[in-house]
């Protein structure tokens, strides 16, 4: 009898905080158990991360702290927000007032902003890394990361903050935002610069990412040709040597340096006529003592795969037709897997929003773009266990730390 009154009282139209409409009364039962399962999801998986690096000193890397920061905005969100929302659409109503509601706006697109300002400063020094490496070292430097990650928050902050008057209940998605006409033209110029200039910019560095892959990826290749070939010369005859395209076959080996970052010690050695970078052995019979492992855990995920299969092992025999294409492919799907999940969550929502200006869409419509977008806050930490063998190692390890405890017990 109560949830008949409620429906009632709802469909009186007399309840500003009601989100009630039958054509969404059976689609709430999905948008519970979806929230449900982003708010188990997101907060073991957001905490493990933050876990996960603070236990393994591997995962302590100046990229994995902007990681713990792109944790840290999901957990904000799956801990506080995301169980309101779920009582939301339970109730099909708001139930925490005016004061309520404005907080609970605010946090949200602070949450969503420091998202986006992350995942572009993630985008930066993954190039940076790749290109620049002595501007990477002076920018994500510890006192540069000191100040990079509270200015995240900070802008995120400045920017919303000024839109707390008009944060208010909406219910085509049966949760409190800012209003869709008050805060213009402020509101549309914030969602255009981070959703859209900001999308932007991730895109546009992952695509530069991804030329500089394809550059040093055909450099290797011809860099293999020209050692097999130098097999069979004298090596004298090598040093200086160039390919048919005129590209020096030192020049691959520079380009392989530039991806042993931070490994201590010199990375070169003296040869006649200059240096090398010190893994870069024309003679394959003779490796150079002092070559040294890539430092993978400091290079970004969506090229650990690209130095790995690219840089040939002293002893191995590698083909330059071991899989150009299919190396090429992997690069990509790394490198732009965070990127494509998050325009996968947000875009549709979006798009809808800017199209149905009227409002004349299904609500039920707009109440399944929106919980699209709930997803951003729990897939991280799952692409991080399958792009990243480190973290999924440590994710193993606290996983079984948490279920031991629990086998004693049972066995008592």
């Amino acid at each position: 009898m109560l949830f008949d009154s409620n429906v009632t009282h709802h469909q009186s139209g007399n309840d500003s905080y009601s989100c009630y409409d039958p054509s969404v009364v059976n689609y709430r039962y999905f948008g519970v158990l979806w929230g449900s399962m982003v708010t188990v999801t997101g907060t073991l998986g957001n905490l493990m991360t933050i876990l996960a690096f603070a236990s393994d000193p591997r995962l302590r890397t100046r990229f994995n702290v902007l990681i713990v920061n792109l944790a840290l905005a999901d957990l904000l969100y799956c801990i506080l927000l995301q169980p309101i929302s779920v009582d939301s659409y339970l109730h099909l109503r708001w139930r925490g007032g005016q004061l309520w509601c404005r907080v609970f706006g605010l946090l949200l697109f602070l949450s969503n902003c420091v998202s986006i300002i992350t995942l572009c400063v993630i985008a930066v020094s993954r190039y940076l890394l790749v290109e620049k490496r002595a501007t990477f070292d002076r920018v994500f430097s510890s006192r540069g990361l000191a100040l990079l990650l509270p200015a995240t928050w900070g802008l995120g902050l400045a920017s919303f903050g000024p839109l707390w008057p008009v944060y208010a209940f909406v219910p085509k998605v049966c949760t409190c935002s800012f209003h869709r006409t008050r805060g213009r033209p402020y509101s549309t110029i914030l969602l255009f610069f981070y959703f859209f200039v900001g999308l932007g910019c991730i895109g546009l560095f992952y695509i530069l990412i991804y030329r500089r892959v394809y550059v040093t990826v055909r450099a290797l290749t011809r860099y293999r040709l020209s050692r097999r070939s130098s097999r069979k010369k004298p090596a004298s005859s090598v040093q200086g040597t160039e390919d048919d395209s005129g590209v020096a076959v030192t020049s691959s080996c520079e380009m392989i340096s530039q991806w042993e970052p931070a490994t201590g010690g010199d990375t070169t050695e003296t040869v006649p006529g200059g240096t090398r970078p010190s893994h870069c052995t024309l003679d394959p019979a003779q490796p150079s003592p002092s070559a040294k492992p890539v430092a993978i855990e400091e290079l970004p995920p969506a090229l650990n795969h690209a130095t790995v299969t690219a840089t040939p092992a002293p002893h191995t025999n590698m083909s330059p037709s071991s899989g150009d294409d299919g190396e090429l492919k992997r690069v990509t799907w790394m490198c732009f897997t965070v990127f494509l999940c998050f325009v996968f969550c947000f875009v549709p929502f979006l798009l809808l929003n800017i199209v149905d200006k009227h409002n004349r869409a299904p609500q039920a419509l707009h109440m399944f773009c929106a919980n699209l977008t709930w997803l951003n806050s729990c897939i991280n930490p799952v692409l991080y266990a399958i792009m990243n063998r480190q973290f999924r190692q440590a994710y193993h390890i606290l996983l079984v730390k948490a279920v031991t405890p629990l086998t004693c017990i049972r066995r008592r």
